[in-house]
């Protein structure tokens, strides 16, 4: 017993190890340094004054990471979901890859919203005014601009037809010498001291920085890829059946595919896919350089 202890903390403490290379390399457009990131409301505050262009917006409240699902049971995990003081509802993606957002992936996260919103009995007139806004790392729509606002209009009439349900794209490569540009900037540095925002750099020094930052980073991973591990077991799956699906997973990975496509093809959830490249990118990885790379090279978590 004692020896298989020993055993254990050995390889909780190389994969802490690993974990703390990776965590120098995160960017905001990393999913697991984001959320961590945004768990501080006036990150996110921020980052909505500067999109909305409304510097006294206030979050009153936020949910990270939320699962939401539709009637059939179809979910989808929005990042950033926050009401502010007016009542406005948000939903903030940060995507790396172009088909995670596409027009109608925004569609359906609008829907989404709305139909988590209302309680039995209460009016439709009491919808909130929404936005679903999404920060891309490439230029999704393609027209070379900072940030695209997309609204239902009536056509003959062009004019707005006031469903108060907005889409937003924002162009993450646009980063001049702008509001919007600087924040873009901040969202892809790796280091706090390059950051133009210091509300973004105070956060991201706690994060990478302070040994309570980078002890909670290494225990969120972990936490990753421990319920990567209790879910194929709570399913009763066998551990060769598991480690196919990770492999196929990954497999799909390398070969530029994204998640929704994985899940969808492998017949599992989004959730699981990324609990499974969690696994098998710790489980594969011999060395901290090697174990980075991979990481980079999938642009999954590392911009």
């Amino acid at each position: 017993m004692a020896d298989e202890n020993t055993l254990l903390n050995s390889d909780l403490e190389s994969r802490y190890e690993k974990y703390k290379g990776i965590i120098k390399n995160f960017t905001l457009m990393s999913d697991i340094f984001m959320r961590n990131v945004f768990k501080k409301r006036e990150c996110l505050e921020y980052v909505l004054q500067v999109i909305m262009e409304k510097q006294d917006l206030h979050v009153i409240d936020q949910i990270l990471q939320k699962d939401y699902k539709n009637l059939q049971g179809r979910s989808a995990v929005m990042d950033c979901v926050a009401r502010d003081s007016a009542g406005k509802q948000f939903d903030v993606e940060i995507q790396q890859d172009n088909e995670g957002a596409s027009p109608k992936r925004a569609r359906y996260h609008s829907g989404l919203m709305d139909m988590n919103t209302l309680n039995p009995g209460q009016d439709f007139e009491e919808l909130p005014e929404s936005y679903v806004i999404f920060i891309t790392r490439d230029d999704i729509l393609g027209y070379g601009l900072p940030i695209y606002h997309i609204d239902r209009q009536i056509e003959e009439l062009n004019e707005a037809f006031q469903d108060e349900a907005h889409i937003i794209y924002v162009n993450s490569r646009k980063q001049d010498d702008t509001e919007l540009g600087r924040l873009m900037h901040d969202l892809h540095c790796k280091k706090a001291d390059e950051m133009h925002s210091p509300i973004f750099a105070k956060r991201v020094y706690e994060s990478k920085e302070t040994q309570k930052g980078v002890e909670l980073m290494c225990h969120e991973m972990e936490k990753i890829y421990n319920e990567g591990m209790e879910s194929g077991e709570k399913r009763g799956e066998k551990r060769g059946e598991l480690k196919a699906k990770k492999e196929t997973a990954l497999s799909m990975a390398e070969e530029g595919m994204n998640i929704q496509k994985i899940a969808r093809l492998v017949k599992v959830s989004e959730k699981d896919v990324q609990k499974y490249r969690a696994v098998l990118w710790v489980a594969s990885a011999e060395e901290e350089l090697n174990f980075c790379r991979f990481f980079q090279r999938r642009n999954v978590f590392l911009s």
